[in-house]
């Protein structure tokens, strides 16, 4: 702190005093454990907790070590976690001046129990791909053992997921306003029940402006979700730059509803840096109506508008050109091909189509399938594997190309049928795991089971995970965060912690953490609706505690 020669031998006094003040309430090293519990989401594999409540500097250092601790992608996570654990101590308010002449004060004692964070990884390989190893151990010292929390991972994303961890541990205590770690010392040992973990985001239905994309992208960290399923297009409108065939675009709703490449690029590295990929979507050949607006060879005719043309070689010619741009853009080794809903009555109705199809004697199912396979063959050619929803599976399993991912969506029953055939699995059956569904309560999504009726390890192991999807018909920038959480969080949990740890009776244990991660995220900044309402994203029915809520 400075203060000027001229500056009142009172207000230093006081200045001094309450800097000392401030000091002595977190002097009490170790204190017992209060009534306030500690509560984690999703729930760690493995973990003990003890019975201390211990204060954490708000100048908490860092110290890295292992060949991957020097990572701007920990440096990076540190400082987004300091902010959001410390937001109240004064810290980020420019208060700092304050801390300053505390430490000064205080330099021969420790004032607080925890004033070091130890971040150790072992890989400097930061390679973000399915099945990255996020496995951490966090431990919390005793007080007096040691000032130091260690958080240890053997790569930055699993040390990004002990962040998080750590970071729930620790709440404000608004009495002596510093932050608290309580049920000291902790040991937790935590990794994921599955690779995959994902939240689809519609941006055809509605255009989410790329500051809501990152907000989102921002809360599915909280949660330890990490792939976002970006579905960008669809057939009400196609936003998304293509440099190849830059008329493409024309589809979106307006010119200031679009994405850039450099919008999409941001979108990719934003995520990242939190551990996140970014699978994206181009549906074929069904939902893709909004192509021809710059490109009218693609539709079957003016009138008939989707699928699109199986016919032309123009309709392969566009999808490379997409797929080769794209893949520019997005590092992920999965994109999602659609193939979802294809009617293909347009095929039957127009002429030179049904004269193609007689030609190659084709009927329409034939060309359903010689679409898919095709598309499949360009999204392998540039090294990616392809995801296609669950109908291509049903209609022509051993048709596909064996890197295929089914991903389910219809109900439940599929995922079982495709890992005996030998193809990997995601599952975001619509009865439980679509947010678009409102009347679905946070504890149907809980208890969804990917694995159900999959029962041999080795098919097991064909499910990759699952995801929850959000369509966009009714959900814009307005009211999208309320209606993905908390409901997200549910399937969150049951992505990353291991079946057992899922308690008998939710309603009374996994509640309780629910409705409090809600409540973090709610300070957090993330408009998620209350837990225990009938219809997701309603406000609140009165007046109450958003823990009760």
């Amino acid at each position: 702190m400075w203060v000027s020669s001229s500056s009142s031998p009172l207000l230093i006094l006081f200045l001094i005093s309450f800097a000392v003040s401030v000091t002595s309430v977190s002097v009490r090293r170790g204190a017992p454990l209060d009534e306030t519990p500690t509560y984690l989401w999703p729930l760690p594999a493995e973990y003990t907790a003890g019975n201390q409540a211990l204060g954490v500097d708000p100048a908490l250092k860092l110290i890295v070590a292992g060949n991957g601790g020097g990572s701007a992608v920990i440096r990076a996570g540190f400082e987004r976690y300091r902010g959001i654990v410390f937001q109240h101590t004064g810290l980020e308010l420019g208060f700092s001046f304050m801390r300053k002449l505390r430490e000064r004060l205080v330099s021969a004692v420790s004032a607080y129990d925890v004033d070091t964070l130890k971040i150790t990884v072992h890989s400097d390989n930061e390679e973000l791909q399915l099945g990255v190893d996020e496995s951490y151990t966090l431990l919390v010292p005793k007080a007096k053992d040691s000032s130091q929390v260690t958080i240890e991972a053997n790569t930055v994303y699993g040390a990004l997921r002990g962040l998080e961890t750590f970071s729930q541990l620790c709440s404000f205590d608004y009495t002596t306003k510093t932050v608290k770690i309580y049920k000291a010392p902790w040991s937790i040992q935590d990794k994921p029940r599955f690779a995959y973990r994902g939240l689809l985001l519609d941006t055809s239905r509605h255009y989410l402006p790329t500051t809501v994309i990152k907000q989102i992208i921002e809360s599915m960290s909280y949660a330890k979700l990490n792939v976002l399923h970006w579905h960008i297009i669809d057939e009400e409108s196609f936003p998304l730059e293509v440099p190849t065939y830059p008329n493409l675009w024309k589809g979106s709703y307006t010119k200031w509803e679009r994405y850039t490449v450099e919008d999409a690029y941001e979108i990719v590295n934003f995520a990242k840096m939190r551990g996140i990929n970014v699978m994206a979507e181009v549906d074929v050949p069904g939902h893709a109506e909004s192509w021809g607006a710059g490109y009218p060879d693609l539709w079957p005719s003016p009138s008939c508008r989707e699928p699109l043309d199986v016919s032309k070689n123009f309709t392969f010619d566009v999808i490379s050109g997409i797929l080769t741009d794209m893949r520019k853009i997005f590092p992920f080794e999965l994109f999602h091909l659609g193939g979802d809903e294809v009617n293909t009555d347009c095929w039957s109705r127009t002429s030179h189509i049904k004269e193609w199809l007689q030609n190659h004697n084709m009927t329409t199912r034939d060309a359903y399938q010689y679409f898919v396979l095709k598309a499949q063959e360009i999204a392998v050619s540039k090294n990616w594997s392809p995801v296609n929803w669950e109908e291509t599976f049903n209609t022509f399993p051993s048709k596909l190309h064996p890197k295929t991912i089914v991903h389910n969506w219809l109900g439940p029953g599929v995922c079982p049928k495709a890992v005996a055939k030998g193809f990997r699995c995601i599952y975001s059956n619509q009865g439980v795991w679509y947010l678009d569904h409102l009347d679905v309560p946070w504890n149907e999504v809980y208890t969804a089971e990917p694995l159900e009726g999959i029962h041999t390890a080795s098919e097991q192991e064909l499910v990759i995970g699952g995801e929850v999807c959000m369509w966009a018909e009714t959900v814009d920038t307005s009211d999208v965060q309320q209606t993905i959480w908390p409901r997200a969080a549910a399937a969150a949990e049951r992505l990353w912690s291991q079946r057992d740890s899922a308690p008998p009776n939710i309603t009374v244990t996994a509640q309780l953490r629910f409705k409090n991660f809600r409540c973090l995220l709610n300070k957090r900044g993330v408009a998620a609706a209350p837990v225990t309402n009938y219809y997701a994203r309603r406000a609140p029915v009165g007046p109450g505690s958003c823990y009760e809520q």
